[in-house]
C-alpha cells in the first residue's frame, strides 16, 4: 500500500491518543501468565499486539475481545501447553523477545517465526542471556526461526546489559518470573520501565535502585501476583507524529488526550521543547501504575539542537519523527549515539537519509547518527517524488508528516506496516484536516 499526501492539510482539533503498543503487549503476556479473570481497556488493536495475542492463544491463553475493543482474560482450568505449530509473531520484535522469555521460563517446547522484516533482525541479545540462564534454544545464526526445548532455568541470575534495551530487560524478567528465578539486572542507562511498573502494579516483589549511575533491578524468586482490571494509557511514540504535524503545520492550537508520560518515555517531549516547541502538559494522573496526561500544542518556532548521550535510549523510536521536525527548524540539528537505529525494522538512519535526499533536505549521515540542516520554509518539490519506507511503520509515518510542508503531493511507498502500531493513523489524520490517498 502506497500513500499520497495532500497539500491542503491544516492540523486543527482534538484527538485521543491510541493505546500504547509496548504496554498492550506486556499486559497481555503478564495477564495470560497470571491466569486470573481480568479486563483490559484501551488495548491497541494493532497488528503487533494482535500477533502477540494470537501466539498466547496458541499456547492455550483463551484471550478474547468484544465489540467495544475490550480484552478479556479468564481463569483457565488448564495451564499453558506445548505447541506443535510455530508461533508467528508477524512484525513484532517486542512480542517475539518477550514471548521467548516467558516460554523459556515456563519450560515449554515451542518454535517461533515471523515476517520477512522480523526474520532479518538479530536476536542474540535475548538468546545469549536466556541460554546462560539454562534455556535450550536453537536459532538460524541468531535469527528466526527459533525453537525452544523444555528446560529448567537457574535459581538465581545476574545480568549486566551491554547495551541499554528495555526488550532484553523485559525478556529476562519474564523468564525469571515464570521460572521462579531470582533476577538482578544492571542497565547502564535507564530504559523504559513498563515491565517493572506493571509487575509492581500486580504485586510482584521487584525493586529498582540507582547505584554509581547504573540502574539496578531486582526481582525476587517468590512472587504472588494478583490480577486486576487494567487500562492501557496512550502511546507517546504515536502521539509524537501528531505533535510534530501540529508544530510544522503552524497549527494555532491542538490537543491530544490520554498520552502516557512515563518518565522513561518523555525524552521526545524534552527534545521538542528544547527545539522551542510550546507543549503544555495538563490533567496529569495515574492509570494502572502509569502516568498520563493531556497535551496542548501551541504555535511554535523550532530551532536546531544537539541530541546525544543518555537521552538517546529514551527517544530511540522517536528519532525519525524528531528528524522531520529538525528538517523544518531553524539551524542545524545533530543526533549522535543512535547506532541502534540501524537494527530496527529497517536501517532507520539510512531510510531517513534517503528520504531527505529525495526531498532535497541537506544532511549528513553518520554511523551513529545524522546532522540535518533545517529550513522553516515549505519545500518546493516535484510531484513525481516518492519516498521508500522500507516497510517500516515509523519511517512511513514520519515522511507522511513531512508531506505537510511540501508544495506538491509526495508518495510514500510500502505503508502497510503502519497498522502494526497505529491502526487508525489515516483516519485520525483525515479527522483533523490532513487527507491521504491510498494506492
Amino acid at each position: 500500500m502506497n500513500l499520497t499526501t495532500s497539500t491542503d492539510g491544516h492540523i486543527l482539533g482534538k484527538v485521543q491518543c491510541p493505546g500504547d503498543k509496548s504496554i498492550s503487549q506486556r499486559v497481555l503476556i503478564l495477564g495470560a501468565f497470571m491466569n486470573q479473570d481480568m479486563v483490559i481497556d484501551g488495548f491497541l488493536h494493532g497488528e503487533d499486539p494482535l500477533s502477540t495475542m494470537n501466539a498466547l492463544n496458541q499456547l492455550g491463553a483463551g484471550i478474547s475481545t468484544d465489540a467495544d475493543d475490550r480484552v478479556y482474560l479468564c481463569k483457565r482450568n488448564k495451564s499453558f501447553h506445548n505447541c506443535k505449530n510455530a508461533l508467528n509473531l508477524g512484525n513484532s520484535g517486542t512480542g517475539l523477545r518477550l514471548m521467548l522469555g516467558l516460554t523459556s521460563g515456563m519450560g515449554l517446547k515451542a518454535s517461533f517465526c515471523g515476517d520477512e522484516s522480523l526474520s532479518s533482525r538479530p536476536m542474540e541479545r535475548v538468546i545469549n542471556p536466556l541460554a546462560e540462564m539454562g534455556a535450550s534454544i536453537r536459532s538460524s545464526k541468531g535469527k528466526l526461526p527459533i525453537s525452544i526445548a523444555s528446560s529448567k532455568l537457574k535459581s538465581q541470575y545476574t545480568y549486566e546489559l551491554p547495551i541499554a534495551s528495555a526488550q532484553v530487560k523485559s525478556c529476562i524478567l519474564l523468564a525469571g518470573l515464570a521460572a521462579g528465578t531470582g533476577i538482578e539486572i544492571i542497565e547502564p542507562i535507564q530504559t523504559r520501565d513498563h515491565t517493572e511498573r506493571m509487575l509492581k502494579n500486580f504485586g510482584a516483589n521487584i525493586e529498582t535502585n540507582s547505584i554509581d549511575g547504573k540502574n539496578i533491578i531486582k526481582l525476587k524468586s517468590s512472587n504472588n501476583l494478583n490480577a486486576k482490571n487494567y487500562t492501557v494509557v496512550g502511546d507517546i511514540s504515536s502521539a509524537a507524529f501528531i505533535i510534530v504535524a501540529a508544530l510544522i503545520s503552524d497549527s494555532s492550537g491542538f490537543e491530544i488526550t490520554n498520552v502516557g508520560i512515563n518518565p522513561s518515555r518523555t525524552g521526545v517531549l524534552q527534545a521538542l521543547q528544547k527545539m522551542g516547541a510550546n507543549i503544555e502538559i495538563k490533567n496529569q494522573r495515574i492509570e494502572s501504575g502509569e502516568p498520563c496526561a493531556d497535551l496542548i500544542i501551541k504555535k511554535s518556532k523550532l530551532r536546531g539542537i544537539e541530541l546525544s548521550g543518555t537521552i538517546i535510549p529514551n527517544i530511540i523510536d522517536e528519532i525519525p519523527i524528531i528528524s522531520i521536525a529538525a528538517a523544518f527548524a531553524d539551524g542545524e540539528t545533530v543526533i549522535r549515539d543512535a547506532k541502534e537505529l540501524r537494527f530496527k525494522e529497517s536501517d532507520r538512519l539510512m531510510a531517513v537519509s534517503e528520504g531527505f535526499t529525495s526531498l532535497g533536505i541537506k544532511h549528513e549521515n553518520f554511523e551513529d547518527g545524522i546532522s540535518i540542516q533545517g529550513a522553516p520554509n515549505q519545500l518546493l518539490v516535484d510531484q513525481s517524488i516518492s519516498i521508500e519506507s522500507y516497510g517500516d511503520h515509523r519511517i512511513a509515518m514520519s515522511f507522511i508528516i513531512a508531506g505537510l510542508k511540501c508544495s506538491k503531493p509526495i508518495i510514500v511507498r510500502d505503508c502497510k506496516n503502519i497498522f502494526t502500531s497505529f491502526p487508525n493513523f489515516i483516519e485520525l489524520l483525515s479527522s483533523i484536516g490532513y487527507k491521504l490517498e491510498r494506492q
